[in-house]
């Protein structure tokens, strides 16, 4: 069983596409050993999905409407196996519940050296979450290629 959690500040728009994407991606290559959450470093537990993350999932088909955010901690964190985080300092929050080892930079992890932050579309106008979901969707299109990869063989 693999466990991921993409982590995000308040865990309502980016880790949970990240989610929701990372959980068709699981499905679409038949992969049932995989168990994907989301969390936010500054999450107010409870909360939905922001309008914009929930409009532009439902265009590429997937329902955020059951999500709700919640507060990344020590234990969410010791509970999975790879943490995948928007940016640098959720990195270092989650190695700091000690996720050291574990915990990466979306970016890196999918494959980009030294990686960039996936920029926040929370407040902005939809396009700015259509660009993001369609990154999210390449990144962990990516992170699932490595994952699966064969030991020996170059992922691509």
């Amino acid at each position: 069983m693999m466990r991921l959690l993409f982590v995000c500040t308040g865990n309502t728009c980016r880790s949970p596409m990240a989610e929701a994407l990372a959980r068709r991606e699981a499905i679409e290559r038949g992969l049932s050993d995989v168990e994907v959450a989301s969390a936010g470093t500054s999450a107010w537990d409870g909360a939905p999905a922001s309008d914009g993350a929930l409009l532009v999932a439902l265009e590429r088909g997937m329902d955020l409407s059951s999500h709700r955010a919640q507060q990344l901690t020590r234990e969410l964190v010791e509970s999975h196996d790879l943490v995948l985080a928007m940016g640098p300092h959720h990195v270092e929050r989650a190695e700091a519940l000690g996720g050291e080892g574990r915990t990466h930079l979306l970016t890196t992890f999918a494959g980009h050296g030294p990686g960039h932050a996936i920029n926040d579309p929370f407040g902005g106008e939809l396009d700015a979450y259509r660009e993001t979901l369609g990154e999210l969707q390449a990144e962990v299109r990516r992170v699932f290629d490595r994952l699966t990869a064969k030991p020996g063989r170059p992922a691509g």
